[in-house]
């Protein structure tokens, strides 16, 4: 467990699902129903199956409350206020009361959930009161899913599975899938067409092909090649499901609300920054490198090479 100040509201950052989305870190790092190989904020350090309660509600609902005050008075919009944590938003079980209260800043909230959770009737009924949410779906195959997502122990697929229908079947906001395809794992003709089978059963607004496009917890994973890619889109919309890829750079957009380390630390705690962002948030800040090397050198701030590309990325412990 990390002994730094929880940084719970951070952005907005530039989502390409989202928009401009403020982000809610409302689970400490890293504590996991999962531990993706592909994860842009390293392996799992706790693994989570029961829910219990992290942060206190209040203590949420005022660091959103601040950041909404300060990227208003700079004349800039909020397209969703969005649960995407350090670790399984769904793991917090005040969840559905948060939503609730942050409906009062009059913003879209979303959900971004590994859908480890959603076989509970209690995480299904609090999810639907979000706007949007964001399940998970990278491999409906028992090993591959392992594989991939490296699931606890007492975490069982078909349940998982039979969730998601469920949710689907009966949530009336806006729904969209993700799916992570890595080189050698979920990436074959089968295994795609599987997936593909099982999304396209589901009620849905949108599906997404992703890639990892950040530094992931383990070195040995690649991203599936344009000839994967392309089948998969393929066979995406051969089943009529709408398809689009999420495998571009997001841009360099992200807010600066006056307060650089706090702003660069928020940040890079759950959305690792590449050099030329971190540039260009440098440069609204007025100031220079010096202000990374100085959090480099104090360990708050890390350096990670990755696809001929610098990413920075807070120091988790």
């Amino acid at each position: 467990m990390s002994d730094q100040k929880p940084l719970i509201a951070f952005g907005p950052v530039p989502s390409r699902r989202l928009g401009r989305s403020l982000g809610v870190n409302n689970i400490p790092p890293k504590i996991c129903s999962y531990s993706c190989i592909y994860c842009q904020i390293g392996r799992t350090l706790h693994y989570g199956q029961k829910r219990e309660k992290y942060y206190g509600k209040d203590i949420i609902v005022e660091e959103v409350r601040r950041c909404v005050q300060q990227i208003e008075n700079q004349g800039k919009h909020i397209d969703y206020i969005t649960f995407v944590p350090d670790g399984e938003p769904t793991l917090d079980i005040n969840l559905g009361e948060e939503i609730a209260l942050l409906k009062q800043f009059g913003k879209k909230i979303a959900v971004i959930t590994n859908a480890s959770l959603i076989y509970l009737d209690e995480v299904r009924e609090e999810l639907y009161e979000a706007d949007l949410v964001s399940l998970k779906i990278d491999s409906v195959t028992k090993q591959i899913w392992r594989n991939i997502n490296r699931p606890g122990r007492n975490i069982i697929l078909e349940s998982i599975l039979k969730g998601i229908v469920a949710f689907s079947e009966t949530y009336t906001g806006k729904l969209i899938t993700e799916t992570m395809f890595v080189k050698g794992v979920n990436d074959g003709l089968e295994e795609i067409t599987k997936v593909a089978g099982f999304i396209a059963n589901l009620k849905h607004h949108k599906s997404y092909i992703s890639i990892p496009t950040r530094p992931p917890a383990f070195k040995s994973v690649e991203a599936a090649d344009e000839h994967a890619l392309t089948m998969a889109y393929f066979i995406f919309n051969k089943m009529a499901i709408e398809t689009e890829y999420l495998i571009g750079y997001e841009g360099n957009e992200f807010a600066f609300t006056g307060d650089f380390e706090r702003d660069i630390l928020s940040i890079t705690s759950v959305h690792p920054m590449r050099k030329d962002a971190v540039d260009n948030y440098l440069q609204k800040a007025h100031t220079g490198w010096y202000a990374v090397d100085k959090l480099v050198q104090e360990q708050k701030l890390i350096e990670v090479p990755y696809n001929r590309q610098l990413y920075y990325m807070r120091k988790l412990s």
